[in-house]
Parts: C-alpha cells; structure tokens; sequence
C-alpha cells in the first residue's frame, strides 16, 4: 500500500538534521506498525501537488507553520484537493494544520484562538468511540502545539475527542463507523525530544513562559502515539479493502 504524504511544512534545519523531515516522522511511525507500507513525499508547501487524487491508496496531511486562512495559492489548492479525494473515496489523514484544512475544505472553520498556544502533553476525552477507535475508549494524550483551532464542526464530521482547550480535537469524515476521512490536532508522529528541540528553537521565543515551563514539565509523559499509528494503519486498509470489494 502506498501513501502519499501531502507536507506542507518545513522542520527547522537544526532539528531536521536529527529527527527528518515531517514525512519521515510519519513514515517511521507507522512502517513500526507495518513495514510494509510504502510512502512518498509531495512537496505542497514547496509548490508541488499530487497528479490525481488517486495517485495514493491514502494521503496524510502534515503540519506547518502557516496558518489555513493564509492567502498562499497552495492551500486553495490543496483544499481542493482534499475535495477531490474524499470525492473519490481515497482515504484523508490530516494532523494539526491537516487536522485544521480538512476542517475547512468540508465547510469548517478555523481561527487563530483567544485562547493562545496548545503547548505541551495533552489529555483528551472521547466524545464518540467507534469500533475503529476503540483504543481511545478511555481517553488518550498527545503532544499539543498549535495556535489555531477548529471552531466550526464541518458538515458531515462526528467528534470524536475533545479537551477544555480544544474542543474539536479530533474528526471523522462520512459514515462514523466506516468514515472518510480522519484528523487529529495533536501529534502523533512527535517525539518527546522533537518537542523539546521545538521549544529550544522556536517557541519559547514566542509561548509565554508559563505554557512553556509547563510543557517542559510535562516532557516524558506518556502519549498515545502507538495508538495512534496503530489506528491510522488500520484505517488506510479498511478503506482499501471496502474499495476492492466495492470495485469486485
């Protein structure tokens, strides 16, 4: 199976030169739950888009730096994209900005939020739990860094998790129970030392110094990023296996 990787960041140099850049976090992550899996990366921050949304058995959607409502001809594009995709029932994964695009290709809305930076080990509860999810039945914990949130559920979307910071942290696309599409604002492709080598290099000129000495307390917590890559495995072949049985 291969998946394609929609970047639409860049890793600050320093740390990419340890960590990668964001699609070999993801395609570490979940080569660990199948090795099997193929990935290859379009460069859709630096310009490039896919020749067909069909080009991939599933897409993933990075982070970034930029914000959706940023007026760069690469996010109309890839909200059009995205369309097409789930148009033509090739399965979405978007995390943190891919999370926030979705949102707002499918008729969401997303804002820079009063409530300032998400920084730090994040605990969220389950809103709904299908049988896909089930590994979140009890809540679950993520490495949080972002600025921007949904704040308008799209049409056709099921919540599936939430916090008191952010209240649509987690969705599914379509039928809840065989959905579309699925996205997360947290991330679980970031180790702990990822984040701490962002909070070294970048946001800690920018976070206030509460949010930052709290996430650097927080450094090492448990997170569920093993369930996460476990889950989204398990989505990318139930959507290609109700494919080929569609198609048989």
């Amino acid at each position: 199976m291969r998946i394609g990787v929609l970047k639409t960041g860049n890793v600050n140099t320093m740390l990419a030169e340890t960590h990668g850049e964001y699609p070999d976090m993801f395609a570490a992550m979940l080569r660990a739950v199948d090795p099997e899996l193929q990935f290859f990366a379009v460069d859709v921050v630096g310009g490039e888009m896919p020749d067909a949304a069909d080009a991939a058995d599933g897409w993933i959607v990075t982070g970034s730096r930029h914000g959706v409502y940023d007026d760069l001809p690469w996010i109309t594009a890839l909200k059009e994209f995205l369309r097409e995709a789930l148009r033509v029932r090739v399965p979405v994964v978007g995390v943190c900005f891919g999370h926030q695009i979705l949102a707002e290709a499918l008729g969401g809305k997303v804002v820079k939020s009063e409530k300032g930076w998400g920084l730090g080990v994040t605990a969220y509860e389950p809103v709904a739990t299908p049988a896909w999810a089930a590994a979140f039945a009890d809540g679950w914990a993520g490495h949080a860094v972002h600025q921007d949130q949904v704040i308008h559920q799209p049409p056709g979307s099921t919540v599936l998790a939430r916090s008191p910071f952010c209240e649509y942290a987690a969705l599914a696309y379509g039928d809840p129970d065989a959905p579309d599409a699925i996205s997360v604002q947290p991330h679980p492709e970031f180790s702990a030392e990822f984040v701490e080598g962002l909070i070294d290099v970048r946001l800690a000129e920018i976070v206030p110094e509460d949010r930052v000495a709290d996430a650097r307390a927080q450094l090492g917590a448990p997170v569920s990023n093993t369930q996460w890559a476990e889950t989204m495995v398990a989505f990318f072949r139930a959507s290609r296996a109700r494919s080929a049985a569609g198609e048989a």
